[in-house]
């Protein structure tokens, strides 16, 4: 059977029409369900999650831009993925679901069989949130989490939410893209970043677009690439303070690695790859020292 998708951008539904997409979701022919910046009544919506809940071919489903609007529908949500068991990718970009409505969503995507990719971009999140979705990113040896992950413009997260992030990274088996963009991280927090990145064995892209970095940021990434190994291919610098050459040359760089198939060196048979604080903390002294900065960690 060819699946199909439905999508639909940005405009008032009718039951006839919600009605169309239980009944295609119903019959398992909808593989993407897409209705970005919909307008639906709430008994509509609690209508379409619960075929979402027993649909077997759903793979994507896409509820950006204020569809998911209140804890009550934010409820329907996590109840319906918690019987779900096909949804590959959630999007809840520009959803207002706060702290409280990602504790309400925690169990069912941290739980979720086959969930690997989220955007929780502009979702007004802080520090509680992010620490739920570090969960999502389990260290070597664990089970399965997230391979992409999208956190755009959460400027209520502070600098310990995003070190708590770092670290997380770091750690993780799994994750392979990571969207930052539109955060005011700054300087310090893009160096916790790139020691994450020096010590992650799959992140592949990391953007941070418009993050309020520096040409100081942007050396530090220069020094990463130049004198470790690392899996990332994308480093995303643009709306920021930082020099076009700098750029050009992390950008240079990362292409010729990627050209040069360049890996970190295999663990030893029998090992797993871990990560150290002590000597991740040694590795930000290193980094900053180089460029200048003084720097006291407490470990």
């Amino acid at each position: 059977m060819l699946l199909g998708s439905i999508q639909i951008m940005g405009e008032l539904l009718s039951a006839a029409e919600v009605q169309e997409i239980c009944e295609s979701l119903k019959e398992n022919g909808v593989r993407l369900l897409s209705v970005r910046g919909c307008q639906l009544s709430d008994r509509d919506f609690e209508r379409v999650c619960r075929r979402v809940a027993e649909s077997t071919s759903l793979a994507q489903l896409n509820l950006n831009l204020g569809v998911v609007s209140s804890i009550s529908r934010t409820r329907l949500l996590a109840d319906a993925l918690r019987a779900n068991r096909s949804l590959q990718t959630l999007f809840l970009h520009g959803s207002p679901l706060l702290d409280t409505g990602l504790l309400t969503l925690n169990t069912a995507l941290s739980t979720h069989p086959t969930l690997v990719c989220l955007d929780l971009g502009d979702c007004m999140l802080g520090d509680k949130a992010l620490a739920l979705i570090c969960g999502m990113l389990p260290p070597d040896g664990a089970k399965s989490g997230l391979r992409e992950l999208t956190l755009s413009a959460n400027p209520g997260i502070s600098s310990k939410g995003w070190a708590r992030l770092s670290i997380a990274v770091a750690h993780s088996s799994q994750l392979r893209v990571l969207n930052l963009d539109y955060n005011p991280l700054g300087d310090q927090i893009a160096g916790m970043l790139a020691v994450a990145v020096a010590s992650s064995r799959t992140l592949e892209v990391l953007d941070l677009e418009g993050t309020n970095l520096t040409n100081q940021s942007a050396q530090v990434f220069l020094d990463m690439v130049e004198n470790y190994p690392t899996s990332l291919r994308v480093l995303v610098l643009v709306e920021n303070d930082i020099s076009p050459e700098l750029q050009q040359q992390i950008s240079d760089l990362l292409s010729n690695g990627d050209d040069d198939d360049r890996e970190a060196p295999p663990s030893p048979q029998g090992s797993t790859h871990s990560f150290c604080p002590m000597k991740a903390a040694e590795q930000v002294l290193g980094f900053w020292s180089r460029l200048g900065w003084s720097v006291c960690l407490d470990m």
